[in-house]
């Protein structure tokens, strides 16, 4: 008996009705992937003949057979954890933000009124040992739930003169 079929006959109905019902139900297109080739092989389909069809290497789709059968479990086609460089916006939490925003630039050394998305990601380069880009700076200010808006100038003290500018009495 060959690979092939040894992998045909150790797949049973439930597995392929489970290997199917994963598979319309993943959104990632990976894991569709490795569902699919197993799922081919589970039909009777060969080894190589699922590699093709799905555009993979043939050994690969023979770990992805060996993983389900060890487990039989759908889920362990999926995605592992993959190890990286740690995301900035993690160092720069939610207080650390909010205490920085609340400062005004101009106590800090700033020639500015407001904070800018740019002058923010310096400051937090320079002073919080925190490098981070605009963008990935601007998608953690929107998980926060900080709006950017245009400052609004209110004038605290009215000009005597303004009702007489604006034509609401006549001086006689």
């Amino acid at each position: 008996m060959t690979r092939t079929e040894l992998a045909a006959t150790a797949f049973t109905r439930t597995d392929r009705r489970q290997l199917a019902q994963a598979l319309a139900a993943t959104r990632l297109a990976r894991e569709y992937r490795r569902l699919e080739a197993v799922l081919l092989v589970a039909e009777g389909r060969s080894l190589s003949e699922s590699a093709r069809r799905v555009r993979v290497a043939r050994s690969s789709v023979q770990r992805w057979v060996r993983q389900y059968l060890a487990s039989r479990d759908a889920g362990a086609l999926g995605d592992r954890p993959r190890t990286g460089r740690p995301r900035a916006a993690r160092q720069l939490t939610d207080r650390r933000l909010g205490a920085v925003l609340r400062r005004d630039p101009r106590r800090l050394g700033y020639r500015t009124t407001t904070w800018t998305v740019a002058l923010l990601a310096r400051h937090c380069a320079e002073r919080l040992d925190c490098v981070i880009t605009p963008r990935t700076l601007r998608r953690c200010l929107r998980e926060c739930g900080y709006r950017w808006k245009r400052p609004r100038y209110l004038y605290t003290d009215r000009a005597a003169h303004l009702a007489q500018k604006k034509g609401l009495f006549v001086v006689a």
